[in-house]
């Protein structure tokens, strides 16, 4: 088994207990959504269209945090993280973003016990 296919295998685990979890199979998008809620740590009936733009960023920028690419400036009044790049992301075509983007993923689920 490839890197490729082990990435792929994990990530369709995580989607199925997402589905088991809120009964509808996540894309990308959501399950950025989700984390960024998490790391908002606020969770309101509503979101506006920019404010979930404003999640799914909070997201990113947390996942590759832990890769260095991100810091943790502070918090706004609000209680909006905002971030500070530290390092320019690497070039990568759409696919290896993609899994770029899965693989923190599924860190960040793996490091929460999920």
């Amino acid at each position: 088994m490839n890197v490729k296919d082990d990435l792929q295998t994990r990530w369709w685990t995580l989607e199925a207990k997402l589905t088991e979890r809120f009964s509808k199979k996540p894309d990308l998008e959501t399950i950025l959504f989700l984390i960024g809620i998490q790391e908002f740590g606020g969770i309101k009936e509503k979101f506006t269209k920019e404010q979930k733009q404003d999640l799914m960023h909070v997201a990113v920028c947390s996942l590759l945090s832990e890769s260095g690419y991100y810091e943790l400036e502070g918090v706004d009044d609000d209680g909006w993280p905002h971030f500070k790049q530290l390092k320019p992301m690497p070039v990568m075509d759409t696919i290896q973003q993609e899994y770029f983007l899965k693989d923190h993923i599924l860190l960040y689920f793996e490091s929460k016990d999920f």
